[in-house]
C-alpha cells in the first residue's frame, strides 16, 4: 500500500510541475525537458525527438511483442473564460485544476507511472515503449508520426485521453475540404455572367441532404458540416466568378478517406481539395487482448467522436484514461 501511495503522490506532484509549465502545440519544449529531466531522475535511459520524449524498458527483448504507452504533453491555449490560473496546478475538492490537467496530463502521469512501475521487471511478457509526444492539438507531423520512425515495431498502443476510463475502441476521423465554384463575372443589374455562389449553394445543399449508406455501431453515420463560405466581393453589384467554402468531415471506420472523397466529386460542380488525408477513423477489434481485459474489469467500449494521435498509427490503439472529454478545452480544466 505504501508503494502505491507513493506512485499517487510522484504522479500528482509530476502533474502539477507540467501544468506549471506553459506547453502550447509546436512549443511544449519547456514540458519536454521536464519529463526528460524526470526519466533521467529514474535512471531511465531517453531519447529526445524534437518534443516527444522516449524510452523503453529496461529489459528490452526483440523476441517479444511492444506495447506503447502515449499520450501527449502539449495543449491548446488557455480560453478567456478562465477564472483560475491557467498555470497554477492548484488541487481543490480532489481535484488537480490547470490547463492540461484534463487533455491530457492525466492521462499521461498514469502511463508513465506505470511504466516506471514495470521499466525494471526482467521477465515481461512484453516489452514497454513510452512516448510523450508533442504538437497532438494540432496533428502536427513533427508528433507521434515523428517519434516513431525512433521506435521499435509496435504490436499495439494504449492511447491516453479522457475517456473517463472507458474504451474508445473506434475513433472518427477527420477531413477538411476546401471547396472552389466557379463561374463568370458579370453586372448584378443586367443578370450578366455566371454566378458561382449559387453553384456553390447548389454543393452545399447537397453535402447537407447527402447520406453515407454504412453507419457504425460506434461512431453512428459519416457527418458533413458546410462551416465556412465567401466571395472575393468588395461590392454588391458584380456576380461572383469564385466561391470558396469549407466543409468539415467527420468519418466513421466504415469508409476510408479516399472513399468518401470519390463519393463527393461525383456529386458537386465544386472543386474539392482536402487539406489533410492523415487524420484516418480508426477500430480495434473486441477480440483484441487489450479490450478483452478491459471488458474483464467491466469497462464499456464506446465510438470517440475526438481525434487524437491514435489516427495517425498503423497498428492497433485502444483510447482509455482518467478524466472527461468534455472537460478538455473548457475554462477552469
Amino acid at each position: 500500500m505504501k508503494g502505491n501511495e507513493a506512485y499517487t503522490e510522484n504522479a500528482v506532484r509530476l502533474l502539477q510541475d507540467l501544468v506549471r509549465l506553459p506547453s502550447f502545440s509546436r512549443d511544449e519544449w519547456q514540458t519536454a525537458s521536464h519529463l526528460t529531466k524526470y526519466l533521467f531522475d529514474h535512471n531511465i535511459q531517453v531519447t529526445r525527438v524534437g518534443n516527444n520524449v522516449l524510452a523503453q524498458n529496461k529489459h528490452f527483448r526483440k523476441d517479444r511483442p511492444t506495447l506503447l504507452l502515449n499520450s501527449h504533453h502539449d495543449t491548446v491555449q488557455p480560453n478567456k473564460g478562465y477564472t483560475r490560473d491557467p498555470f497554477d496546478g492548484a488541487v481543490a475538492d480532489g481535484k488537480i485544476y490547470g490547463l492540461g490537467s484534463n487533455d491530457a496530463g492525466g492521462a499521461l502521469v498514469c502511463l508513465l507511472t506505470t511504466f516506471l512501475h514495470f521499466h525494471e521487471q526482467p521477465d515481461l511478457a512484453y516489452n514497454l515503449v513510452f512516448a510523450a509526444s508533442a504538437e497532438e492539438e494540432v496533428s502536427g507531423t513533427d508528433g507521434i508520426e515523428s517519434a516513431l520512425k525512433f521506435l521499435p515495431p509496435i504490436a499495439c498502443a494504449i492511447v491516453g485521453e479522457p475517456t473517463g476510463m472507458e474504451m474508445a475502441v473506434a475513433e472518427r476521423g477527420l477531413m477538411v475540404l476546401d471547396g472552389l465554384a466557379t463561374g463568370k463575372a458579370g453586372h448584378a443589374a443586367r443578370n450578366e455572367g455566371v454566378n458561382a455562389l449559387y453553384r456553390a449553394v447548389d454543393d452545399i445543399n447537397w453535402i447537407r441532404n447527402y447520406r453515407f449508406e454504412k453507419v457504425s455501431d460506434f461512431l453512428g453515420p459519416v457527418q458533413m458540416q458546410v462551416t465556412a463560405i465567401e466571395t472575393d466581393n468588395k461590392t454588391h453589384n458584380i456576380v461572383p466568378p469564385e466561391c470558396r467554402f469549407t466543409v468539415d468531415i467527420r468519418v466513421n471506420e466504415m469508409y476510408s478517406l479516399e472513399e468518401v472523397l470519390q463519393v463527393i466529386r461525383m456529386h458537386v460542380q465544386s472543386e474539392v481539395t482536402p487539406r489533410s488525408m492523415r487524420l484516418r477513423s480508426t477500430h480495434i477489434s473486441q477480440d483484441h487482448p487489450l479490450v478483452r481485459a478491459g471488458l474483464a474489469l467491466g469497462k464499456k467500449p464506446y465510438g470517440s467522436p475526438t481525434t487524437s494521435d491514435k489516427a495517425l498509427v498503423s497498428f492497433p490503439a485502444l483510447k482509455i484514461g482518467p478524466g472527461e472529454s468534455a472537460r478538455s478545452h473548457t475554462a477552469d480544466e
